[in-house]
């Protein structure tokens, strides 16, 4: 199969690219590098199944096609993107998203859209199960990411529903793996690099809001398992194992070897309380469920980390 893959130069997406090629697939990986890094598709130059294209998905999409999917991974998603780059987060998940529909209703391809676990907000069900309609906050500092993925969602279905595109929605959880950005103000990046540092590590509020990390490679296979099926979606792709933010810290600490001690500081406005995904879905419709116990995909991250960061 013949893959573009928007957003192909960030975390999930390169590990994407990495994966369709490794099977066999012709990827085209398409970035405007604002958040994503060249170098993290370095491996892949120079084979005869991928192609890089610097691009920003809210113009036109001067692709040559057809292909078979479109996979769009592009948008800023870091808490720290959403203030400097609220406007540049607005335009992808509208202007952008609607910019790779035309161009696969053209190539007649398969649409894959990443969605987010953050259309569930500060969610008042627990664990969160892809038919709770969520509880966002429209105007909040987080909203233009909770509101470009909502409305992205909207609009592939409103495709759907009128040209009979094929389409897939997934919504993702917390993702984590090599390749992270260093500064990009995640659960752990930030604890990483701080025990790295010998820098103390920041808690925010008291850590006992929970999260739900995945390893990254299991995230691409669960997007892959579902771009490759016949279901629409929304699927929670994501772990369904929960940490306290506070034992993700002390875990990191054990990890790195590191002395560093632990402080808190105030929890940022609309931070949730609990994510966690309700995996029912994925399992009976897909046959995927993530197998990377937190520890060993750390570990990785942790030796990433180690050999990439500036001393």
């Amino acid at each position: 199969m013949r893959f573009l893959v928007a957003g192909g130069a960030g975390l999930i997406g390169s590990a994407m690219c990495e994966h369709l090629v490794g099977r066999g697939d012709e990827v085209v990986c398409l970035d405007n590098l604002v958040t994503g890094s060249r170098s993290n598709v370095d491996e892949l130059s120079g084979h005869e199944r991928f192609s890089f294209v610097e691009a920003d998905i809210t113009s036109a999409i001067h692709v040559e096609g057809p292909f078979d999917a479109v996979v769009n991974l592009a948008c800023p998603a870091s808490p720290v993107d959403f203030g400097p780059l609220a406007l540049e987060i607005l335009s992808v998940g509208s202007i952008g998203v609607r910019n790779l529909l035309e161009a696969s209703r053209r190539w007649n391809a398969t649409f894959l859209q990443a969605s987010t676990s953050e259309v569930y907000g500060e969610p008042l069900v627990h664990p969160q199960p892809e038919s709770y309609w969520g509880n966002v906050n429209p105007v909040g500092p987080r909203s233009v990411y909770d509101e470009a993925k909502r409305f992205g969602e909207a609009l592939i279905m409103a495709y759907h529903r009128k040209y009979a595109m094929p389409v897939r929605i997934a919504r993702i959880f917390n993702t984590y793996g090599p390749r992270m950005r260093p500064d990009d103000g995640r659960v752990i990046s930030n604890l990483v690099t701080q025990a790295l540092a010998g820098e103390p590590l920041t808690v925010y509020g008291d850590g006992a809001q929970t999260r739900s990390f995945c390893y990254v490679d299991d995230e691409v296979a669960g997007l892959l398992a579902l771009v490759d099926s016949d279901v629409v979606g929304p699927v929670n792709i994501g772990n369904d194992t929960e940490y306290t933010v506070l034992s993700v810290a002390q875990l990191v600490i054990e990890l790195t070897g590191s002395a560093s001690p632990i402080v808190f500081a105030p929890r940022p406005t609309d931070d949730p309380t609990q994510r966690r995904p309700d995996l029912t879905l994925a399992t009976s419709t897909l046959g995927w469920k993530p197998t990377t116990p937190l520890a060993e995909g750390l570990k990785a991250t942790i030796d990433w980390f180690d050999k990439h960061l500036p001393r």
